[in-house]
Parts: C-alpha cells; sequence; structure tokens
C-alpha cells in the first residue's frame, strides 16, 4: 500500500488556531501601545501642513500670476 504524504486536518486545525492567538495578542499589544492613535493623529497633522502648503502655493501663483500681468500691461502700453 502507498504511503500519503502531508498534513493532517488536525495539524492544519491546530495551526490555524496558533497563528488566530498570535494574531490577537499582537492586535492587543498594538492597541495597548497607542500605535493606532499615534497613526491617526500623525494622518491629520499630513493633511492640515498639506491644506497650508496649498494655500501657501496658491498665495505664490497668485503672485506670480500678478506680476505676470503687470509686465503684460507694461509691455502693451510701450
Amino acid at each position: 500500500m502507498k504511503q500519503q504524504k502531508g498534513i493532517t486536518l488536525v495539524a492544519l486545525v491546530i495551526t490555524i488556531i496558533i497563528l488566530l492567538i498570535l494574531a490577537g495578542i499582537t492586535l492587543g499589544t498594538l492597541k495597548d501601545s497607542g500605535l493606532f492613535n499615534n497613526a491617526k493623529r500623525a494622518k491629520n497633522e499630513y493633511g492640515e501642513k498639506a491644506n497650508e502648503e496649498n494655500q501657501t502655493l496658491k498665495g505664490y501663483e497668485d503672485e506670480v500670476q500678478t506680476y505676470i500681468n503687470e509686465l503684460d500691461a507694461a509691455n502693451q502700453t510701450s
């Protein structure tokens, strides 16, 4: 009779249970350490800084456009 090789269903179930336990411990540790809260805070700060940068760039763009318009007006009157 040919001997079959491979894992049994019991070994597979035990492996899955161990992985679930490890995942639960890891998520609990991450939650207790405040990592998720720090990530949320960093995301919010990034959004605020990006908005500030966009406003600054818009201001520069407006100044450049005003300067270009002044040069065009000066060239048309010359």
